[in-house]
């Protein structure tokens, strides 16, 4: 009898909705199992992830364990996972990506732009916080840990007037009543990779690659691909303010692309086109236009100091 793949995942109800998704698309418990693994992003919950340091605050541990033989397939989320390579581990697949989109979440307000003069928010996200902070200087943003749960409950808990969260997550999670607006992506750019999962396996396990692969979305692929390259080339992660969005429109590859500083005073954006199979290509030049304008003064600023409001 030919045993069960093992499924690296953390222990969040969003991260196991996520890998019981991968689960199922695998062909259901007697196919693959879960393994939960806990990370440094769950086990540090009082400070803020810039506040950490460091890559792969929710990946590293998960990667270990696929390097030894403990799992055979992790299921990250797309945006948690670093750019850089793990020698011995690759990014096998990515699923069809779900809503890309931030979402506004207030009981007071039915728009951002309903905000009155300084409003408090609350953001675990530098990105976030920049992009709100370009759009609204006056706004008070404050940082907020925990999962979908416990931040819905800390938007009451701690008055704030509205938070900011992942439509894909609370939508994936049956929450999306929660959902006060979507964020114009013209101005409030998503994460690279946000929505969308990363199926990572180790070099040369061909039988679990070849299971893997079949979940591939092409699409999504070499969007995430062109986003992921951008990133690279600027050498951020989840640090520093940088975002990005990839689209297909048939042959054609979208991608826009913002890089803040971390007080939001300062947005350097652009955006390319061209054939989907160039994705890495895109990346790279959008990167070059961003540092041509000087997006890297705006990289090597130091990310602000944590506030007082965490999980």
């Amino acid at each position: 009898m030919t045993r069960p793949l093992r499924i690296g995942t953390r222990g969040s109800p969003l991260a196991l909705w996520q890998a019981r998704y991968v689960q199922q698309r695998l062909g259901g418990p007697d196919a693959a199992e879960l393994v939960l693994i806990e990370t440094e992003g769950d086990r540090v919950r009082d400070r803020a992830l810039s506040a950490i340091g460091g890559l792969g605050l929710f990946t590293k541990e998960i990667q270990q364990a696929l390097l030894e033989e403990r799992v055979d397939v992790a299921v990250h989320s797309l945006k948690d996972l670093p750019t850089i390579p793990v020698p011995g581990l690759q990014l096998v697949a990515v699923p069809e990506r779900g809503p890309t989109g931030d979402a506004l979440i207030s009981r007071r307000f039915g728009r951002f732009e309903e905000l009155p003069a300084q409003a408090r928010l609350a953001t675990s996200s530098l990105r976030r916080r920049a992009q709100l902070l370009h759009r609204r200087p006056d706004l008070r943003i404050d940082n907020l840990r925990g999962n979908i749960d416990t931040r819905l409950r800390k938007l009451d808990e701690q008055d704030f007037d509205a938070i900011l969260l992942a439509e894909a997550g609370l939508r994936r999670l049956g929450l999306e009543e929660h959902l006060t607006e979507i964020l114009d992506p013209a101005w409030m750019l998503p994460a690279v990779g946000q929505g969308a999962l990363g199926l990572e396996c180790r070099v040369g396990d061909e039988t679990t690659r070849s299971a893997v692969a079949a979940l591939n979305d092409t699409a999504t692929w070499h969007a995430v691909l062109a986003e992921r390259t951008f990133l690279a080339a600027l050498g951020g992660g989840c640090l520093v303010p940088i975002a990005a969005l990839g689209r297909v429109e048939g042959p054609t590859l979208h991608l826009h692309g913002a890089v803040l500083s971390v007080d939001g005073r300062q947005r350097l954006a652009g955006e390319v086109s061209g054939p989907v199979e160039t994705a890495p290509a895109l990346g790279q030049q959008l990167a070059e236009l961003l540092l041509q304008q000087g997006a890297l003064a705006l990289l090597q600023r130091p990310a602000p100091e944590p506030t007082a409001a965490q999980v």
